[in-house]
């Protein structure tokens, strides 16, 4: 892992619904809040059953849009053990997702998440006691804080760590899930990057 970047893993089951949308959203979210320097972030999704080099489901294009991102480039990939390997932080829709990465590349357990987890985490985090310079420096911190928090801030009900599939169901539930994607993204972006976003 170079020290310039930090890199950004989402992972899901086919990378055409819940994972792009997410590396979109989260894209999206970092350039809103760091403009040019979002470039120290690269952020990329994986499938752990990927339909590689399919474009995203036209559903979750669509809820994109209404987002003002455009993720018609995107393509599909599969989930292999170096993509894992290479991430500072994993974040998988479910906890399934979650466990698949970690079997990939077991070292990587300390900074693998499901999406929702990871919101929780970081919000028990105190954001005046991460680095305040270098904004990697700071995503890595947030990303042990957040790790360190395990096991003190459950969940109400272990399911509500997870990301439901809206594969195959109506245009309504792709815009469910992308408004708990995006509100699950607010403050773990605003804490990676030190800048609260309006």
């Amino acid at each position: 892992m170079s020290d310039d970047v930090f890199r950004v893993l989402h992972v899901c089951t086919g990378n055409i619904c819940r994972s792009p949308m997410a590396e979109q959203l989260m894209r999206a979210g970092l350039a809103a809040r760091l403009g040019p320097e979002a470039g120290r972030f690269v952020v990329q999704s994986a499938g752990t059953w990927g339909h590689t080099g399919s474009p995203m489901e036209p559903f979750a294009l669509r809820t994109l849009s209404a987002y003002g991102v455009d993720g018609s480039g995107f393509r599909a990939r599969e989930l292999v053990a170096e993509h894992v390997a290479g991430a500072d932080l994993v974040l998988g829709a479910t906890r399934e997702h979650r466990a698949a990465s970690v079997v990939l590349h077991p070292r990587a357990a300390r900074r693998t998440f499901t999406l929702r987890e990871f919101h929780r985490l970081a919000a028990a985090v105190d954001g005046d006691a991460l680095p305040q310079g270098d904004v990697v420096e700071r995503a890595r911190a947030l990303v042990a804080a957040a790790a360190a928090k395990r096991g003190l801030v459950p969940p109400q009900d272990p399911s509500h760590d997870d990301l439901a599939d809206p594969y195959h169901a109506p245009e309504s539930a792709f815009t469910v899930c992308g408004d708990l994607v995006e509100r699950s993204l607010q403050e773990p972006l605003d804490l990676l990057t030190g800048v609260r976003h309006a």
